[in-house]
Order: structure tokens, then C-alpha cells, then sequence
């Protein structure tokens, strides 16, 4: 288990440097008292492992940027690739608030020779482009583009980040969709429409990324209970982690199919593979505990498999 002693941490995401393994992760002092107030508190730290259960914490990456600034509110969740140059890029959340206070999100860049000294980038470079998506005070709690996820084109065509996002069409608590842009270089990028529909029932897709497990494509995100669309609710659906079917890494994706994965409790769930067998495993942090209380701690990893097609944790 990963946990700090003066500190909550929450969403995270790794990178594999072919010796470590490197925890990329929100956190913010436990001092604030309420755990509910971490979000406008968060900064990015850094922990680093040889067996993804037993952490070293290193010196954090990023906190907010000096006002004013596309992130001078906090630094949120992202993602780490490694440029064929041999550079490492965190495309991570900026978020800063807007005249009407409402919360703006935008995809920043950070760049490091070896995963410890980071340089950010002053300006964004990607933003939610209102022909497809929803824009500024469109209705929801927020001004969603985050959580970018960054990947290498399957044939070589440049790269590809998925974000969380919301379509600007349709019922407000079933807008979200899987948010795409495209890169030639990591560097540049251009914001495309959406790769999946909304009214599949979910507010937003949280923390997505793809995965590929015995054959099998797979989109994971997260959604709390509270932010499914009314119908899915009505059903009696819980939030947590979910994982959807897909054809490729580029979709489609079955997101009326989908189905939490996650154990109760945990939420943010990711897929790790383990650098020498090739296995998968799961990481989550846990957001409440078995007295109702929020963990901010981040479990020791489950084995995953795949059972008829679909995914599986434990």
C-alpha cells in the first residue's frame, strides 16, 4: 500500500523506465481537515518501486503555477510517454477558475531527460472545442477536458490522447464522452470530435485509458454513483471503475455494456503490466473506507484476468 502520513493521496497514474516503476499521483495536506477540499489543493507527487507495492516517495513534480495561468488553481490527473528523442512527457490537467467561478480545465505539458527534474510548459495544449464539446458553464459542476491519456498510434500515425470530456447535446447528466486529439509529434496537437456518443449514461468518463489483456480490448474510466445519468441510476447502478469491450485502443467502445470492476470502495482503478511476465494488474486508491471515512491510499495490486470476454479484478 502506498500511503503518506501527512498527506491524502487519490488519482494517479505509473510509467515504467525498464528498471522502476514511477507513481505519479494527486495529493494535499491532511491539514485542510476535510478531505472534500483537496481538489483545489492538489499537486502531483512522485514515488518510485521495484514491485509496484512497496513505494519510495522522490521530490513532487508540479503544484499550481503562479495567477494568472490555465493552472494556477491546481494540477490534476494525466498521464507519462517517452518521446523517441529519449524525452519524457507528462501531459497532466490544468484547472483555474473562471470570472462566473466556474472550473475551467485544460491539457498541460511537462517535460524531464529522466522522470525526476520537470520543466512545465507555460501554455496548454489542448482545450475543449465547443463544435463537439460542451462549453464554458454549459450547465455541469465544470468546464470538463482532463485526465488526458497519451498513446502511440497503432500503425504509426503520429499519437492519440483520450480525454475526459462532455458532448454538447443532450440530457446534462448524460453527456459524457471519450474526448479525442492527435499529435504528429507530442508537442503540437489538434482536438478532433469525440470518439464515442453521448446518452451512453454517465455524466463524465473519468481517469480513461485503454488496455489490451489476453486479446481483449478493453476502455476503462471511472464514475461515481452521483454523476451517472438519472436512468442509470434509476436502475440501481453503483460508481467505481468500469471497463467497456472495445474494438481497438481507438474504440468503438460498448459504453451502454459497461459494468464496474472495481471492489467496494476503491475508485480511479488502473491497469499496470508487470515488466517481466507480461501480466496485468490492478491499482485503485481507496476513497472510502469500511467506516465511511475517505482512505487516500492507494491498495497493494490485484491480479486481473479475462472471463467470457469480460474484464475481471481478483
Amino acid at each position: 500500500m502506498f500511503a503518506l502520513p501527512d498527506s491524502w493521496v487519490w488519482d494517479f497514474w505509473t510509467a515504467d523506465d525498464g528498471e522502476r516503476y514511477h507513481l505519479f499521483f494527486l495529493f494535499a495536506s491532511k491539514a485542510l481537515k476535510d478531505p472534500e477540499r483537496r481538489h483545489y489543493r492538489a499537486g502531483i507527487g512522485h514515488a518510485v518501486s521495484t514491485d509496484l507495492a512497496h513505494w519510495t516517495r522522490v521530490e513532487d513534480v508540479l503544484v499550481h503555477a503562479a495567477s494568472p495561468a490555465f493552472d494556477d488553481l491546481a494540477t490534476w490527473t494525466g498521464s507519462v510517454v517517452r518521446h523517441p528523442d529519449g524525452t519524457w512527457l507528462l501531459f497532466y490537467t490544468g484547472a483555474t477558475l473562471a470570472a462566473s467561478g466556474s472550473n475551467e480545465q485544460r491539457v498541460g505539458l511537462a517535460t524531464s531527460p529522466d522522470l525526476y527534474s520537470w520543466t512545465r510548459h507555460p501554455t496548454p495544449v489542448a482545450e475543449a472545442d465547443d463544435r463537439w464539446y460542451e462549453p464554458l458553464d454549459g450547465g455541469w459542476h465544470d468546464w470538463a477536458f482532463r485526465d488526458p491519456w497519451v498513446f502511440a498510434d497503432p500503425d504509426g500515425n503520429g499519437w492519440h490522447m483520450l480525454v475526459t470530456a462532455r458532448g454538447n447535446t443532450g440530457p446534462v447528466d448524460d453527456r459524457g464522452v471519450v474526448g479525442h486529439c492527435w499529435s504528429p509529434d507530442l508537442r503540437t496537437w489538434e482536438v478532433r470530435e469525440p470518439l464515442s456518443r453521448v446518452g451512453q449514461g454517465f455524466g463524465h468518463l473519468e481517469v480513461l485509458h485503454t488496455v489490451e489483456v489476453d486479446g481483449h480490448h478493453f476502455l476503462l474510466f471511472s464514475c461515481p454513483g452521483r454523476d451517472l445519468s438519472a436512468a442509470r441510476r434509476a436502475a440501481g447502478a453503483a460508481g467505481g471503475t468500469w471497463a467497456a469491450t472495445a474494438g481497438s485502443a481507438l474504440g468503438p467502445y460498448d459504453l451502454a455494456g459497461a459494468s464496474v470492476i472495481s471492489p467496494p470502495g476503491l475508485y480511479v482503478g488502473r491497469l499496470v503490466p508487470l515488466r517481466d511476465t507480461g501480466e496485468w494488474r490492478f491499482l485503485a486508491f481507496v476513497h472510502q473506507t469500511p467506516d465511511g471515512g475517505f482512505g487516500g491510499t492507494i491498495i497493494d495490486p490485484l491480479p486481473v484476468s479475462v472471463v467470457d470476454g469480460r474484464l475481471v479484478v481478483g
